[in-house]
């Protein structure tokens, strides 16, 4: 009887352990995920720094709008007095 009885002490001794060791690793999975995923924020195709040079790209290409616009009703009064000029062939 004895021996059973140091059988089911180990047996109840292991199990914690197990348990133990298992919320541990748990622990440490979700410590290591969530490093992961700030990470990834942080210098993924999602982070910051993209949107920062999303942000001056779109500012450089609302002044080239500016200047291509400037430029474009530039030539069309060009293009306008030009065509003034030349005689009426009706």
């Amino acid at each position: 009887m004895s021996n059973h009885r140091v059988l089911e002490e180990f047996s109840f001794v292991s199990s914690k352990k197990i348990i133990f060791a298992l919320k541990i690793s748990f622990l440490v999975l979700v410590v290591v995920g969530f490093g992961i995923y700030v990470g990834n924020l942080l210098f993924g195709k999602n982070s910051l720094e993209v949107l920062l040079n999303l942000q001056e790209k779109k500012s450089v290409f609302k002044q080239e709008i500016r200047k291509y616009k400037n430029q474009n009703a530039a030539l069309q009064k060009d293009y306008f007095e030009l065509l003034e000029l030349e005689p009426n062939s009706n």
